[in-house]
């Protein structure tokens, strides 16, 4: 297949069930394909089945585009988003590569306008109430709260769900993988949360200790189900 030929192989209501059934985006980046392939796979392995792959450093998107390509063909379970897409060209071209979705730090018009146009799911950054409608006017189904430990944690969402409760925030950035910081997220009304380095220790990561990650993926999945109990 040709690059530039591939598109989300999602839907985008699959998207949105998934993240919401699942309740955590794992947020990751790595310059290894094969380090990027391993943690896709342990992933899956304990029971999580989205990773926005986030857009950082020279090369990020390229290997984001092998990461789909091997996904589809030996792990077709996963749902492959990119994260960090601050204007409309580059969702363009992560959604032509096969992205299913797409995060990003902020809010913009070009990329709702980009995302929009191919009915892939765009979850901006947020960290007011404007700039949270300004989302839902563009046609968001869900928004992100970054940082979300320094915008007050979760008394914020739960302050800005008093007067629009049917604001939808993913909080990434002061989540931690325990049942009391999950479940304090999840009654402010998150449906889900996003999960970097928490879920992937550096050192982890960096002893390519996979095994590892599996089993502190499933501990995770467990304390979702515990914490939404």
């Amino acid at each position: 297949m040709e690059r530039g030929t591939e598109v989300a192989a999602r839907t985008k209501a699959d998207v949105l069930l998934t993240i919401a059934d699942e309740g955590v985006v794992p947020v990751f980046s790595d310059p290894d394909v094969d380090v990027t392939t391993e943690v896709a796979a342990a992933l899956v392995a304990g029971g999580i089945t989205t990773l926005e792959f986030t857009n950082r450093g020279d090369g990020a998107i390229d290997v984001m585009e092998r990461l789909v390509r091997h996904a589809r063909r030996h792990l077709p379970e996963l749902i492959v988003g990119a994260g960090s897409i601050v204007d409309g060209a580059t969702a363009a071209h992560v959604i032509d590569i096969g992205a299913n979705f797409v995060f990003a730090p902020s809010f913009s018009a070009d990329v709702a306008s980009a995302c929009n146009l191919r009915n892939v799911p765009y979850v901006p950054g947020c960290g007011t109430v404007t700039e949270i409608l300004a989302a839902y006017r563009a046609g968001c189904d869900l928004v992100k709260l970054f940082p979300a430990g320094s915008l007050g944690g979760p008394g914020f969402l739960k302050a800005v769900r008093a007067p629009c409760p049917w604001v939808r925030a993913i909080p990434t950035g002061g989540v931690d993988p325990t049942v009391d910081s999950l479940r304090s997220w999840y009654q402010a009304g998150a449906p889900a949360v996003g999960m970097g380095s928490k879920l992937f220790p550096k050192r982890i990561i960096e002893e390519r200790d996979f095994d590892g990650l599996r089993t502190l993926v499933a501990t995770t999945v467990a304390a979702v189900a515990e914490a939404r109990s």
